[in-house]
């Protein structure tokens, strides 16, 4: 039987360069000319940190645009609202979710269950594993799962048949 899972992975190695493309273009910009700023990689949490509360709002645009070039979708990630304020310096931490949670995964089955495809789907830890009788099948499922408004970046790997 056909089948392929749906993943929601960030590659860590296209994370490391963008938080070096961005760090390379923070040293170049005017407006950070002379201003404590940085851009800090802890696995999947990035740290921003700068002088004033607009500054970390463009820092933060600088590194999303800087994940936009790498093909890194920043749709999933989870941002604090409000900036930190410790001394003289304000952080943001944004972090990268890995796999898929519990509720965003039911909310994918009963999309497709919605849909009335002739397709399957089951939890498998992080992923969701996806079966049908034709390939047809599962490439409608893979387009319904594409436009839908599931707030996390989807990849489909391991499709068999």
């Amino acid at each position: 039987m056909p089948s392929f899972d749906v993943v929601s992975e960030v590659d860590e190695v296209e994370l490391r360069n963008a938080v070096e493309n961005a760090r390379r273009e923070l040293s170049t910009r005017f407006d950070f000319r002379g201003v404590e700023a940085s851009i800090e990689q802890k696995e999947f949490t990035i740290t921003l940190k700068t002088e004033s509360d607009f500054q970390l709002l463009q820092l933060r645009d600088l590194f999303y645009g800087s994940c936009a070039k790498r093909g890194i979708s920043t749709a999933g990630v989870e941002c604090e609202d409000e900036p930190v304020h410790s001394g003289k310096s304000y952080s943001f931490n944004i972090s990268f979710k890995q796999g898929i949670e519990q509720p965003v995964a039911k909310k994918m089955i009963k999309l497709l269950k919605d849909n009335k495809l002739k397709v399957q789907a089951a939890i498998q830890g992080d992923k969701v594993r996806v079966t049908g009788k034709k390939r047809d099948d599962l490439q409608e499922a893979i387009a319904v799962l594409k436009k839908s408004d599931i707030e996390q970046p989807l990849q489909f790997e391991n499709f068999r048949d």
